[in-house]
């Protein structure tokens, strides 16, 4: 539940968002939208107990929408970020949310982290750099529940990148997947 705890952090969290709009790209946060924010949140709470992992965590603007979802349904965050001011942000907006015990979040390269993680992940949230998607989801799709979702962010912002991306998953069978054009675009794939 977004309590008025979980609120004020991320209205603290998307102001300074805009605050920063002017800074360079490798300096600022680089936050969700809050409407991709309530994608999250909806998209956890479907299934109780649900195990969530995150890729790309920043300063925790999304990880705390997981959480309060996580919190709410019984379930767990693990959120991967390889950059350590981004990291220490992180915990200490978590932290200053409530959400703590709901969120572990893991330093370090994502691609050196997911094979040490046992799997059975519900939903999965890839918002990394986005020339490493495709490799990325190959380490993720064998974590993945039945059922799993994942969501990956940027898909329309950054298509000329990302395209190839979501073809690939539209047209793997085991999947079904479906972009949505909401903020900076995000596709949908379900694990079948």
């Amino acid at each position: 539940m977004l309590d008025a705890r979980v609120r004020g952090v991320l209205a603290r969290l998307e102001a300074e968002d805009k605050r920063e709009a002017a800074l360079a790209r490798a300096e600022r946060s680089l936050a969700i939208a809050p409407t991709t924010g309530t994608l999250l949140y909806a998209l956890c709470t479907r299934r109780s107990r649900a195990e969530v992992l995150e890729i790309g965590g920043s300063r925790g603007y999304s990880t705390i929408w997981l959480g309060a979802a996580a919190r709410a349904s019984g379930g767990h965050v693990r959120s991967l970020e390889a950059d350590p001011r981004r990291l220490e942000r992180a915990r200490a907006n978590i932290a200053d949310a409530g959400l703590a015990d709901w969120i572990d979040v893991l330093a370090g390269d994502a691609f050196e982290t997911l094979p040490t993680l046992a799997g059975g992940f519900d939903l999965v949230f890839l918002d990394a750099w986005k020339h490493d998607y495709e490799g990325l989801f190959a380490c993720v799709r064998p974590l993945l529940a039945p059922g799993a979702v994942v969501l990956a962010d940027n898909v329309l912002s950054h298509a000329e990148t990302l395209a190839s991306y979501s073809a690939a998953r539209q047209a793997d069978p085991l999947l079904r997947s479906v972009t949505i054009p909401l903020d900076s675009g995000l596709e949908l794939t379900c694990v079948l």
